[in-house]
């Protein structure tokens, strides 16, 4: 089976080809372009580059939230546009899962963090143990306190790995708690790789939706929602 992952939920970009499990092509970026310049040009040349046509993918999975309402949008619209000429399925992952992924070697516990502004992160616990990763908990919204006091309930004598685009900042805020490090910069952001291989591993749990079916999960409404809903709630 090949799948043909994205991801676009934050700043970095990257897209990925798995075939049974094994990384036959990826590309990534992480710089201040908009994913509306560099997505679609990325997936063309990955796919040429590894002599792929999209008539060989049998699936394409895509990081669907958390994270930028912009980014999901556009990564979102991308595979629906990739999918609906032949139907093709589409396996929404969330966003934090990828990132666990990538630490399926190791044995720690992973905090995935994305930097949701106002000292908040989107967040979520794993543990990773003789190569298979369990959750600790669901996807949510958390202040950066709030998610330390969870962390210092942990064992003291187990490794807690910090990755995803928050994680340098929410560093700042557990770096008195040695058991705790960030991630090494090359598996510290969010990673299509990730995407696809979880994609892939839970092949037969995960249900797959239509082109049409696929949509964005986010953890808040959108800033201007949350200001019309104040200003709404003000005037009442």
């Amino acid at each position: 089976m090949k799948i043909l992952s994205v991801e676009c939920s934050a700043t970095p970009a990257s897209c990925a080809i798995i075939d049974d499990g094994k990384i036959i092509a990826s590309s990534f970026i992480n710089t201040k372009l908009t994913h509306s310049q560099t997505l679609m040009q990325m997936i063309i040349n990955t796919l040429d580059n590894s002599a792929t046509k999209l008539s060989d993918i049998d699936k394409i999975a895509i990081a669907v939230g958390p994270g930028s309402f912009t980014g999901l949008r556009i990564g979102i619209s991308a595979v629906k546009g990739l999918a609906a000429p032949s139907k093709l399925p589409c396996i929404p992952v969330s966003t934090l899962d990828g990132m666990a992924e990538m630490f399926v070697s190791q044995d720690c516990v992973i905090c995935a963090v994305m930097d949701a502004r106002c000292n908040q992160f989107y967040n979520a616990l794993f543990e990773s143990n003789n190569g298979t990763i369990t959750r600790l908990c669901d996807d949510r919204a958390l202040l950066g306190d709030e998610l330390k006091q969870e962390l210092i309930k942990i064992s003291t004598d187990k490794k807690i790995i910090l990755c995803g685009d928050g994680a340098n900042l929410f560093y700042k805020t557990v770096s008195d708690m040695p058991n705790v490090s960030l991630a090494p910069e090359f598996l510290k952001y969010q990673s299509a790789i990730g995407i696809g291989l979880f994609a892939y591993k839970n092949n037969d749990t995960v249900t797959a939706v239509s082109p049409e079916e696929l949509l964005p999960l986010y953890l808040r409404l959108p800033q201007a929602e949350r200001e019309l809903k104040a200003k709404t709630e003000a005037q009442k």
